[in-house]
């Protein structure tokens, strides 16, 4: 043990392709900004990103297949989550993908993520100290209790659902990100342009997320 770190903690960061019509997805900036950095030096959470499709049938295909790469000692995944207006962390996912269309045309109505799985599993992160540290930094933060039943919620649920099969010891949840102004602004730009969404810097984004990681990495200490 290196301070408060495990010299070898791998942390595995998800984010997904645009959607629903959005030409941008913060998350899809993000890990692709952290993708290869170490939070908390040498010896701290070296992150690898996997950017997802949104697409019922593959996104989870994709993560899997980062996850059994990396073997990440945690992961945390990312989701766009335009109109709420700060960080949200995710308390639990539920086994039901019932929404509007994926990016492959696949529109799922009360469908089970897994017939023979639990009806919902929560979040093993550490989710009130992660918000409470965001606060802490003058971030705008709470806790969520539905994921939704999109593609979010999908890969949550079976993200948490193959740990619990498998039987391993890897803490795993999910986060919820405001619209960027980029996204804002081009939200409103459209033919149909609603109310404006609330919105942050695509830099603050990137930099609440790394204060998040900071919190993981005193959980693996």
């Amino acid at each position: 043990m290196t301070g408060r770190y495990r010299i070898t903690s791998k942390l595995l960061l998800s984010g997904f392709e645009p959607f629903l019509g959005n030409g941008i997805n913060p998350t899809e900036a993000i890990v692709s900004a952290l993708d290869g950095d170490q939070i908390g030096g040498v010896d701290g959470i070296t992150i690898t990103g996997a950017i997802l499709p949104v697409d019922f049938q593959h996104g989870f295909e994709r993560l899997l297949e980062a996850y059994q790469c990396v073997q990440p000692d945690i992961v945390l995944m990312l989701g766009l989550a335009a109109g709420r207006p700060g960080i949200s962390a995710e308390r639990i996912a539920v086994n039901c993908d019932d929404s509007a269309p994926d990016n492959a045309g696949c529109a799922p109505h009360g469908s089970p993520i897994d017939p023979t799985g639990a009806d919902g599993y929560f979040s093993t992160l550490p989710i009130e100290r992660m918000v409470q540290a965001l606060k802490d930094h003058g971030y705008p933060a709470f806790i969520s209790n539905s994921a939704g039943t999109y593609l979010c919620n999908h890969v949550m649920y079976a993200m948490l659902n193959h740990i619990r099969k498998t039987r391993v010891q890897v803490p795993a949840g999910f986060v919820h990100v405001p619209a960027s102004h980029e996204l804002a602004v081009s939200a409103a730009s459209s033919s149909s342009p609603g109310a404006p969404l609330p919105s942050w810097a695509q830099s603050d984004l990137n930099a609440a997320i790394k204060i998040v990681i900071g919190v993981l990495g005193e959980k693996l200490a």
